[in-house]
């Protein structure tokens, strides 16, 4: 008897010396952790769901899958090879922190063929758990048939105080979007404040003629003319301001003439609130007039490209690729697109952004539209309807601003990943995320503050200045991550001006007809090219209100009254 006792004693001992050697081990350790949650009582899985399902950061004990339709981007966008929608970093980085796969049902690019599947989804009543919804009008179909979940409870049990604020940042107008009836049936995008557009200009070209660099329009101007005087460009390939046929920036303004516009306090293609409190269409106004007078003097100075007309994006980028460009109007990101091109090909291409209209900034108050907004949705009747805002605190809140471990989806930034490479399309951040962000990476490597204070993202980032300042990294990519993020969103930051928060024009988008549009595009066209006289600006306003705009217009106004009348009645309420 007491020999059996010892030999039970010593294998007890070599049981436990074995599992001190499989912990030693990381997949040994995943099969004791899955051991010990086999030998948990049914009371305390069910308390782990409970955690998970109404809580921000619980994992689910269990795998939950989710059938998701998405929109995807060119190139696979532009993820490392051999990775997919399914199986990339932030799907790991959510398996890993909330047990949550997508199993995708279809991954189509953004643009008509994407809208025509949602809304077949929603005629045949047969849409995904999860799905990525472009515009509010589809949205309001699918609020209208029942098809998609109430989120309100589980947005305020789900979803940070980090992330709240964010939403909020943006002002009442954003997830009033996604309501209807007091509840919340989606979850949007959020379109941070990318600040004012800049005038891109080769200050090698102005170095080389002896130029000095521009502090107003009119300056900037006159550079163009020298380089296109000089030939800079050689061979007589010098082109002027590049200019897309457009003209009036919408979801890309690489190209367009927003800060001509700016400057004559215009917003074309845009409804504001005139000097009378009035809703009017941007592009009726007399500022708007005297912006297309100003582009008509530069078409017929040869400043603004003259074969403006004939050019596409693409044409554009190859002329600023071949150095034949020395000047355009675009955003903080144009060093990623289409600059880092120019830079691979010489890096000896010295681009640099101008603010040249900080005194004209927030002088129109404009209305924001969710015509084209991305939103996420959750099937009616799907089980974990908590998952989208788990989703969004995971990527937009833990991910950066807590978890030091997530170092991969992190570096995606660095390598100009697309964020549709992410399961769920949205982007959730500060309103002022750029200034923010671009403030905090700068002081870092001004050694003004702590690195460890900077959030996933910002490390991200500031590795990748640190190595090209350093000189160890010359790539595009490193390039890019610093002409954009300092160079471009620090002249930005440093001016203080933030863009005023759009105005809600209640329940009503104010969406333009295309055959308004069509007409509007053609009067300005005509004008800047010199087709038609400056005066045929009054004749394509009142052709405007002639054939709809007017009941359009008297629409949106009632929209706008209804929704003030709406919030004076809130405000009396809440005192």
């Amino acid at each position: 008897m007491r020999k059996r006792k010892i030999i039970m004693f010593l294998l007890g001992i070599s049981a436990t010396l074995m599992s001190l050697f499989l912990l030693g081990d990381g997949s040994s350790r995943e099969q004791v952790d899955q051991r010990s949650e086999h030998a948990m009582s049914s009371e305390e899985i069910k308390k782990r769901w409970a955690t998970a399902e109404h809580t921000a950061h619980g994992k689910y004990p269990d795998e939950v899958t989710y059938t998701l339709g998405k929109i995807s981007g060119s190139n696979n966008a532009n993820l490392p090879v051999g990775e997919t929608y399914e199986d990339n970093g932030y799907t790991r980085y959510l398996k890993k922190n909330l047990n949550i796969q997508n199993k995708d049902v279809f991954e189509i690019e953004d643009g008509e063929q994407y809208n025509e599947t949602v809304r077949l989804a929603i005629k045949d009543r047969d849409i995904p758990d999860i799905m990525v919804v472009k515009g509010r009008n589809n949205l309001k179909d699918l609020i209208k048939n029942g098809l998609v979940s109430d989120l309100t409870e589980v947005y305020e049990e789900c979803t940070t105080s980090r992330v709240k604020d964010m939403y909020q940042s943006y002002g009442e107008g954003l997830l009033e979007s996604a309501s209807s009836d007091g509840k919340l049936y989606a979850l949007p995008d959020t379109v941070i404040d990318h600040g004012a557009m800049m005038l891109w200009m080769r200050k090698d070209w102005m170095d080389k003629l002896g130029l000095k660099e521009p502090e107003t329009m009119e300056e900037a101007m006159d550079i163009i003319k020298e380089f296109i005087k000089k030939d800079v460009a050689g061979n007589r390939e010098t082109i002027g301001l590049a200019c897309n046929s457009s003209m009036v920036s919408k979801s890309s303004s690489t190209y367009s003439m927003d800060p001509v516009f700016t400057m004559f306090h215009a917003a074309p293609q845009k409804w504001i609130l005139d000097k009378d409190g009035n809703v009017t269409y941007g592009s009726l106004t007399q500022e708007t007039k005297s912006a297309l007078t100003y582009l008509s003097h530069l078409y017929q100075t040869g400043i603004l490209d003259p074969r403006f007309l004939l050019r596409t994006p693409e044409n554009i980028n190859e002329l600023v690729n071949e150095g034949k460009c020395g000047a355009f109007f675009g955003n903080w990101w144009a060093p990623n697109n289409p600059l880092m091109s120019s830079y691979s090909s010489n890096p000896e291409a010295d681009w640099e952004p101008y603010f040249l209209t900080r005194e004209d900034e927030n002088q129109v108050r404009t209305f924001a539209s969710y015509s084209d907004w991305q939103y996420v949705v959750v099937r009616k009747g799907y089980k974990h309807p908590e998952i989208v805002p788990k989703y969004i605190s995971a990527m937009f809140d833990y991910s950066r601003y807590q978890d030091k471990n997530a170092d991969e989806i992190n570096e995606y930034f660095a390598l100009n990943v697309d964020p549709t490479a992410r399961p769920m399309n949205i982007n959730v951040d500060y309103r002022d995320g750029l200034f923010r962000s671009t403030r905090n990476i700068r002081a870092a490597l001004e050694g003004e503050q702590s690195v460890d204070s900077l959030s996933g993202l910002e490390k991200s980032y500031y590795d990748t200045c640190k190595t090209y300042l350093n000189g160890n990294v010359t790539t595009a990519n490193a390039w890019a991550a610093y002409a954009s993020r300092i160079t471009a969103a620090g002249l930005l930051a440093d001016s203080g001006i933030e863009s005023n928060i759009p105005l809600s024009m209640g329940d009503v988008e104010g969406e333009v007809p295309p055959e308004l549009l069509k007409l509007e595009k053609q009067a300005f066209l005509q004008i800047v090219c010199g087709d038609k006289p400056v005066a045929y600006f009054d004749t394509f306003v009142s052709d405007w209100y002639s054939n709809g705009g007017r009941e359009l217009t008297q629409m949106v106004r009632e929209s706008y009254q209804k929704q003030q009348t709406g919030e004076r009645k809130k405000a009396a309420e809440s005192k």
